[in-house]
């Protein structure tokens, strides 16, 4: 499979209709939308402010209007105090419309987002794309089946996945299995950590996910009601911002606070309580052994590093890689293809040695430039800016080599598969969205009709997998380096004194126990001092999310000096990891497109798929039912499967034009009509444009387009072209 763009080069101006052109069309009509986030923020308090006075104004009035009638006073007295009414209602509603209008230009469109979501979901569920699993029995939230073009189009990422990452960087592909043994997930934290906070009616039962009603709470009340003050908005968009880290008790108090009730019966709900995502299920018939489903891939990478690393020479840096199923059970599923309980990931584990991130390929991607969001100007209200990806290693906005080869390596992959690049960021974690054993990470956000959807994650986690699974399994998960002669090295050695912290924390031993392994040396030797001038330090522990005592007796904190044949060390891993089917849903939406038929009565659907993920290549339609020409389809069909071009035969008496919108709905890249027994039409699908070939010549064309080995151009200027306006829509 080869790495192409498909080039379109229309002859003729067509009314085409995307999200993206919307979005435009909006900003034009509306000049403040593109001014900076700040701008409209100031300019919304601003103007919520002046219809709060408004209001005030309009009751005001209002009163001495009744007043001035119930005291009968002259008529040219009330008429004047109406006209003043009628005034300042026509300002007030002045004010609300441009309020809706700023509302509207930051990105909130919901209406225009709902009915452009609509469409694509009611075309993608007609044509199979993908439909609700169980159907017949009413289904189940969270659980999609995918038809035929819908698996052509997945099989097609998937397999351009595997070139462009597992050939092309040489790495290692495992498949291991779904289900997956407590004692692993517990090593790595997933039975401990990996919930969500849930509520439940307290009537009914119902279960809901207690951060999605806050938030659509917030979102609604900011966007649909205008009546609100400059200062109770200012205070919903602080808790959108800041939602992520409220505690149970925090998320309870907003919920009793704004009287969030249950959505379908308007119930009472109950205090917020963690959920664990994960399907628990045991292995074998006994029942003895507790497992789970697994909510992610990378653990089957992590506990079969000791093998891989052998299997690979004893080398680093190296890459695993492994794409397969994953279950996460949503408390309420919702967003389609955007949250399910069953979905595939795609997901990379490249172990390197923490003393040297660099990468030997690092200058191939140094000079790309697209959207990114480092936590700074997300922190001051900027958005996010176009940057070069060598710049920001260079500054240490990406904090290694390695890391910024992954992003720019996801830009490319992303990009070839038709996301559009002007709807795709690159948005760094805030401090307090990354674990404490992280050293950076970027998520790959990708604009759709629900907003900035996280698609990819590109994360440095250090050595935290790999250490974890060692103290579990008491198996060392390490690399190695030989000395050409022995080195005299310095050592940092951190023992904590288990029994002394058993004492003082009880059921937290462990994570105060992890936290003190996992200072680095600077703050290990400020402990140090801390406790001998003090015998007593204060100590914050992030699992924990408190500060907790650390005495003199409770850890040994030193150096030691010593001669050494080899280093021995645990490798860091940068991990980026590929939920496909988020990718394909926003593909999805940026290639869908209407235009209108050629009698201007309907607008019909397309999708703009290049070649690459296109379900299928390319249509054969004999132009009428005629023997001959369904022989030469026949002759075509056979060339096109012998060089491994997916096509459909279409036989059937419809109108060649018919057949044409049918298939652009499929996102078929070209067609190929037989209206003669030696030569052929070729239609590309987004310009219309047609050129006569031969016959013999057919299929290794269209082979030749679909392959990236020429453009439509190349093909535009080599054979004649041919007038499509007698037989397209």
């Amino acid at each position: 499979m080869r790495i192409f763009s498909t080039l379109v080069f229309p002859r003729r101006q067509q009314q085409i209709f995307n999200l993206r052109q919307f979005q435009t069309t909006t900003i034009l009509r509306n000049p403040i939308s593109i001014a900076p986030i700040q701008i409209r923020m100031d300019a919304e308090q601003s103007l919520r402010q002046s219809l709060s006075e408004k209001s005030s104004s309009v009751e005001a009035q209002g009163n001495a209007v009744r007043a001035l009638k119930a005291s009968r006073a002259a008529k040219p007295e009330i008429d004047a105090a109406i006209e003043q009414l009628n005034k300042l209602k026509l300002e007030k509603s002045a004010v609300e419309k441009e309020l809706q209008s700023i509302i509207s230009s930051s990105g909130n469109g919901s209406l225009n987002r709902e009915a452009f979501r609509k469409a694509v979901v009611n075309t993608l569920e007609r044509r199979l794309f993908y439909i609700p699993s169980f159907k017949i029995y009413s289904g189940v939230a969270g659980l999609f089946d995918y038809g035929p073009p819908g698996c052509a189009i997945k099989s097609n990422v998937l397999s351009f996945w595997r070139q462009h990452f597992i050939l092309e960087e040489n790495m290692l592909e495992v498949d291991c299995p779904c289900v997956t043994p407590e004692v692993v997930l517990k090593a790595s934290g997933h039975v401990d950590k990996f919930t969500d906070l849930m509520v439940k009616d307290e009537k009914t039962g119902t279960c809901y996910r207690a951060d999605h009603l806050l938030k659509d709470y917030c979102t609604e009340k900011l966007e649909k009601d205008l009546t609100i003050s400059a200062e109770k908005a200012a205070e919903l968009k602080d808790v959108l911002a800041v939602m992520e880290d409220f505690s149970p008790e925090q998320l309870g108090a907003k919920i009793k606070e704004y009287g969030i009730t249950a959505p379908d019966t308007k119930n009472p709900l109950s205090d917020p309580y963690p959920f664990n995502l994960m399907f628990q299920t045991s292995i074998g018939p006994s029942g003895l052994i507790p497992g789970y489903m697994r909510p992610e891939t990378a653990q089957g990478i992590f506990v079969n590093f000791k093998d891989l690393y052998y299997y690979n020479g004893k080398k680093l840096p190296f890459a695993a890689a492994q794409i397969g199923q994953a279950f996460r059970n949503e408390i309420s599923p919702r967003q389609g293809l955007l949250r399910v309980r069953e979905f595939t990931l795609a997901e990379i584990e490249h172990f390197v040695d923490p003393e040297n991130k660099s990468h030997p390929k690092f200058s191939d991607v140094a000079k790309l430039e697209f959207l990114m969001f480092p936590r700074e100007e997300q922190m001051s209200g900027q958005s996010a800016k176009k940057l070069c990806l060598g710049e920001a290693v260079a500054k240490g906005t990406v904090n290694n080599e390695t890391l910024g080869y992954f992003i720019g390596r996801v830009y490319l992959f992303l990009t070839r598969l038709g996301i559009d690049k002007e709807r795709l960021r690159f948005r760094q974690h805030l401090a307090n969205e990354m674990a404490h054993y992280a050293a950076d990470c970027w998520d790959a956000e990708i604009e759709s009709s629900y907003g900035w959807i996280e698609c990819v994650g590109i994360a440095d986690r250090s050595a935290y997998d790999l250490r974890a699974h060692s103290d579990k399994s008491g198996v060392p998960l390490v690399a190695e380096e030989k000395f050409a002669e022995p080195k005299e090295v310095e050592k940092l050695v951190i023992t904590p004194v288990k029994k002394e912290l058993g004492l003082a924390f009880k059921g937290n031993q462990k994570n105060v126990v992890e936290s003190l392994e996992a200072m680095n040396e600077e703050e290990a030797m400020e402990m140090k001092a801390s406790l001998e001038s003090k015998g007593e330090v204060e100590f914050y522990v992030c699992t924990l999310n408190k500060t907790v005592s650390i005495k003199k007796n409770m850890v040994s904190i030193s150096k030691e000096k010593k001669k050494e044949h080899q280093r021995v060390f645990t490798p860091s891993v940068i991990e980026p990891s590929f939920g496909i089917g988020r990718i394909i849903y926003c593909l999805y939406e940026h290639c869908f497109s209407t235009r209108p038929s050629k009698a201007g009565d309907e607008q019909l659907n397309l999708f703009r798929f290049p070649p690459l993920v296109a379900p299928i290549k390319c249509t054969v339609f004999p132009l009428v039912q005629n023997q001959q020409f369904e022989e030469a389809a026949k002759v075509i069909s056979k060339e096109l499967a012998s060089v491994g071009i997916s096509h459909k035969i279409d036989i059937t008496g419809t109108s060649i034009g018919k057949r044409y919108a049918r298939t652009d709905e499929l996102g078929v890249p070209f067609a190929i009509t037989v209206d003669s027994e030696t030569s052929v039409t070729i239609r590309e699908r987004d310009s219309k444009d047609q050129v006569r070939v031969s016959l013999k010549e057919a299929a290794s064309v269209v082979s030749s387009v679909a392959e990236g080995k020429m453009t439509w151009q190349d093909v535009w200027a080599s054979f004649p072209h041919h007038s499509s306006a007698a037989a397209d829509e």
